[in-house]
């Protein structure tokens, strides 16, 4: 087994394209899960950058600390990626990290001119401690203690799950985090040791196509309405597009499915409940074995006998593959067709278009270019995204190599976006007043004075940036 790196952010907002990382937090471990190095820094805010107020409450960082702070951000980015770059080929994961953490990453990398898919490429894979957490809950229950909401359901919040498990750390501190999310692993490994092995084999996107495919049936979770939910399953073809697994949910006959003209088969999967499931096998499934269907009462009554009868039925009819390979098809091209026109912005435009081969040989030499040369490396750039990035990286941090023009085009550009009193994508200067009014309102009736005291500080940083900006 590789090593695993354990990470987590806090960021400035929950944009993953217009905000920014402020906080990192990495642990090498074994595969046992021993401490091998670790990573903790924390960076100022970029010019230009409007935080979000409750997300700088949430993670206690006063905007002094984010002015004072001895690394850019771009400086901490550097440090980062040389950091993993020593520590080698590995396992990424941490808390809700593929929905929230990795984007984040992904999004801020392209920005900086790293390549963006470091966590899935060149043999490094990827998990979730979140998604392991509620796999092991439904299979063994008790796995892990949660509280409770007012819908009964469990929570499943870093800051609550790790001291009712006994586990001490700082909450919403990216290094404290990364320890309340190892020491979650680390109970998953023992009382759910099932669960865990099963994971391992899902961590690469390959491996976990090739496992659903290959097995004629298989039990896997999906979490929705706040509780785990499992499904005994078979594969019946990959999606036309985005090549994620389609299954069959096997707790229904396929007779009548099978043999039905493609219009009635398409009006029946628009209906509840799904008989073709999606698994997302490049979002680290928890695939176990069939058996383990046998523990839920949907599942336990019809069988395991005619629980693979039906698999069999489904996996040998590719006749009905292709019928729902065809829907899926028509779903695509409906959807294209309805798509809006809007154009993406460079920051938001991670997925339109993959960076070239040629290009991302240049990156690292504008990274190791010293700084009054970096502007011939990013006239080398073919793509437009690139050379938007590196000037915008020049901007914040040696703004006086930019010819004058080049430097207005940015800082007016900053100034229009910021200043909007429109309902924009990214956080604004008029947002964020109203969001501080808002959340002082709220405070003064709690009368919580050490979070009143941060507004006031936020709202005297974005007065500074407000008179910074105006004047563009």
């Amino acid at each position: 087994m590789s090593n695993f790196v354990f990470y987590d952010f806090e960021t400035s907002s929950s944009n993953k394209y217009w905000g920014q990382i402020i906080q990192i937090g990495a642990v090498l471990t074994n595969d046992n899960l021993d401490e091998l190095d670790r990573f903790d820094a924390r960076c100022r805010l970029s010019p230009g950058i409007i935080p979000e107020a409750m997300a700088l409450i949430v993670n206690k960082s006063s905007p002094q600390m984010l002015k004072n702070s001895n690394l850019s951000h771009y400086e901490m980015i550097r440090q980062f990626v040389e950091t993993l770059k020593r520590w080698g080929k590995a396992t990424y994961i941490g808390f809700n990290s593929i929905e929230f953490d990795e984007e984040f990453l992904r999004c801020t990398l392209f920005q900086t001119l790293e390549y963006p898919y470091i966590t899935s490429t060149n043999g490094n894979t990827r998990g979730d401690v979140l998604s392991l957490a509620r796999a092991a809950n439904l299979y063994y229950p008790n796995t892990l203690k949660n509280s409770v909401n007012e819908k009964g359901n469990d929570v499943y919040k870093l800051d609550q799950m790790a001291p009712l498990n006994g586990i001490k750390h700082v909450a919403h501190q990216a290094i404290g985090d990364v320890d309340a999310t190892i020491g979650i692993a680390k109970i998953i490994s023992k009382k759910a040791p099932n669960v865990w092995k099963a994971s391992m084999l899902t961590m690469d996107k390959t491996q976990s196509l090739e496992i659903i495919k290959k097995e004629l049936f298989f039990c896997t979770n999906e979490y929705f309405y706040g509780r785990s939910r499992p499904y005994v399953q078979t594969f019946v073809c990959q999606h036309p597009q985005y090549q994620w697994p389609l299954c069959f949910d096997l707790r229904h006959d396929p007779t009548p499915y099978l043999s039905m003209p493609i219009k009635e088969l398409e009006a029946a999967m628009k209906k509840q409940p799904k008989f073709i499931r999606t698994v997302r096998h490049n979002k680290h499934p928890v695939i176990m074995n069939p058996s383990y269907g046998d523990k839920f009462e949907e599942y336990k009554v019809i069988g395991t006998a005619k629980l693979k009868a039906r698999a069999e039925l489904v996996r040998k009819n590719s006749e009905f593959a292709e019928k729902i390979q065809s829907i899926k098809r028509s779903e695509v091209e409906e959807k294209e067709q309805n798509k809006s026109q809007e154009d993406l912005y460079n920051e938001e435009s991670i997925y339109a278009k993959f960076t070239t081969a040629e290009d991302n040989k240049i990156m690292p030499e504008f990274h190791t270019a010293e700084w009054d040369k970096k502007l011939s490396v990013i006239s080398k750039f073919k793509d437009e995204r690139l050379q938007y990035f590196g000037k915008k990286l020049l901007y914040m941090e040696k703004p006086e190599l930019l010819t004058k023009e080049e430097y207005n085009l940015i800082h007016k550009d900053i100034a229009k976006k910021l200043l909007s009193t429109n309902n924009e994508k990214w956080n604004t200067i008029p947002r964020t007043y109203s969001e501080i009014d808002t959340l002082r309102a709220k405070f003064e009736k709690q009368d919580d004075k050490e979070k009143l005291k941060i507004l006031d500080d936020i709202n005297a940083y974005v007065e500074d940036l407000e008179k910074h900006y105006s004047s563009a």
